[in-house]
């Protein structure tokens, strides 16, 4: 395999051992990354290690340290930071098995591959995967990875498996803070049943080619129109922003322009009907 394995151990599962190997299932997308400059003479700004009272020091002289008291500090070179023994620091023992909705989507932090390290480990590899698959369960256990322990979960993925970190429940917001305010109200029907029409006529299969990053795209083109015009301004100015209704009516009328229908007009008021001309009375007959 092309790749470097981000992580080489074993996975546990009781009394069977199953060495495996750990690949970044995502990489970083096409960010466009800025300099800070010094704008009179043109050059870009460069970060000095430094010391109060002493000014600049060599690289090799810094070392890690934890600070116990305000000002004080425990030293700790990297060999010692390493020999810290954790029985998961080779091996991910899956301690329990859930279903995958248990898990809350705000745990979920970064996917891995996992693919069976050799081929003496793929007939307990594939055992694990298949069993994962049939009973739809999630497997659960803890790693040691680039100097911290993570919650993972296992799970299978085609022909193979994929590992995810986990964040810790103190790493989670609580909900109930941000939504308390939110009104626990029962939509109007005829809204609700626009929505779903809505949705229903915009479901389609997730496909990730459909969506890039336009903000990137944005910037690389501002870049462009700034090199050409040389150091002037290239702003541009944004149009104003929609102004959205607020009440049920906008939102009525907003969600059938959406569907393509055309609210239902008002029938036409009619106008008064016209009195008949009084009649006038008629003449006396002269005798």
């Amino acid at each position: 395999m092309a790749a470097r394995a981000y992580w080489q151990g074993q996975i546990r599962l009781a009394l069977v051992s199953i060495p495996v190997e750990i690949y970044s299932a995502t990489k970083s997308g096409a960010a466009v990354q800025f300099r800070q400059i010094h704008e009179p003479t043109g050059k870009p700004i460069s970060y000095e290690k430094v010391v109060t009272g002493v000014g600049p020091i060599d690289v090799d002289d810094i070392v890690k340290g934890y600070e116990v008291s305000k000002g004080e500090y425990v030293l700790l070179d990297q060999d010692e930071i390493d020999a810290v023994k954790l029985e998961s620091k080779k091996t991910l023992e899956l301690t329990q098995f859930v279903d995958a909705h248990e898990i809350d989507v705000l745990y979920y932090e970064k996917p891995y591959f996992v693919v069976p390290a050799d081929d003496l480990a793929e007939e307990a590899f594939i055992v694990l995967r298949e069993a994962l698959r049939r009973t739809k369960k999630v497997g659960l256990g803890q790693l040691a990875l680039r100097g911290r322990e993570y919650v993972v979960s296992l799970k299978p993925c085609g022909r193979g498996m994929v590992l995810e970190t986990l964040r810790y429940a103190d790493e989670v917001n609580k909900a109930q803070g941000y939504f308390r305010e939110i009104p626990d109200a029962k939509p109007d029907a005829e809204l609700l049943d626009l929505a779903e029409a809505l949705i229903d006529r915009k479901s389609a299969a997730f496909d990730p080619q459909e969506f890039h990053d336009r903000y990137v795209d944005a910037l690389k083109a501002l870049v462009e129109r700034k090199r050409k015009a040389k150091g002037g301004k290239v702003i541009e100015e944004t149009d104003a922003p929609d102004k959205r209704g607020s009440n049920v009516v906008d939102l009525m009328a907003a969600l059938r322009k959406s569907m393509g229908d055309k609210p239902a007009a008002k029938p036409a008021a009619r106008a008064p009907a016209k009195k008949a001309p009084a009649k006038k009375p008629a003449a006396k007959k002269r005798a």
